[in-house]
């Protein structure tokens, strides 16, 4: 399968290093659309993670100082295949990328820094470097895309409460209460 999915259907497939090159490229052209409107892009979710199965998606996360200055490039970002979808949840607006009811990426805007900001990058970073929970993750997903292949809203739903556990741990971890030495970026 090649990236994309049928929107609400749920279907997993092995990491690809392609999901990092598609990724990329996506964040160099969003920064040149956005340009001092995003204070930095960042490849997020499952297909950011390495080793693990994931949805054919690629999701990003923009920072922004403020939402403001991005959805007034609501017109250059339709131009270039930057779909915008509103206020999918309190403080976060959603862009996507695809054809008719085929998504290729989600594009998350929060505000930079943001708990938000920190929840998706310090995920991201927490399940890279720890290899048997990015694992488990990995098993819980499988499971649930079995169950509800047609059903992502379920799917999603029924991961919030792993999820939350990783977060929790993700949190510990870049704070340096787990006593581990330093997180990926130095940071203690």
């Amino acid at each position: 399968m090649g990236l994309g999915l049928r929107r609400g259907t749920v279907a997993l497939e092995p990491h690809s290093t392609e999901w990092e090159m598609i990724a990329q490229q996506s964040i160099d052209r969003l920064r040149e659309i956005l340009r001092d409107a995003a204070v930095d892009v960042q490849h997020i979710g499952s297909t950011a993670i390495s080793g693990i199965c994931a949805k054919p998606i690629i999701d990003l996360v923009v920072g922004a100082a403020d939402f403001q200055a991005i959805l007034a490039r609501n017109p250059v970002l339709a131009e270039n295949g930057f779909l915008f979808r509103g206020q999918d949840y309190p403080e976060q607006y959603l862009y996507v990328c695809g054809e008719g009811e085929i998504r290729t990426h989600h594009i998350h805007v929060v505000l930079y820094q943001s708990e938000l900001w920190r929840q998706y990058i310090d995920l991201r970073d927490y399940l890279n470097c720890h290899p048997a929970d990015a694992q488990a993750y990995a098993a819980r997903k499988k499971t649930l895309a079995e169950q509800f292949a047609a059903d992502r809203n379920t799917y999603t739903a029924m991961k919030s409460d792993m999820i939350r556990t990783l977060l929790a741990k993700a949190q510990d971890w870049r704070s340096g209460v787990t006593g581990e030495e330093t997180a990926p970026d130095g940071s203690l």
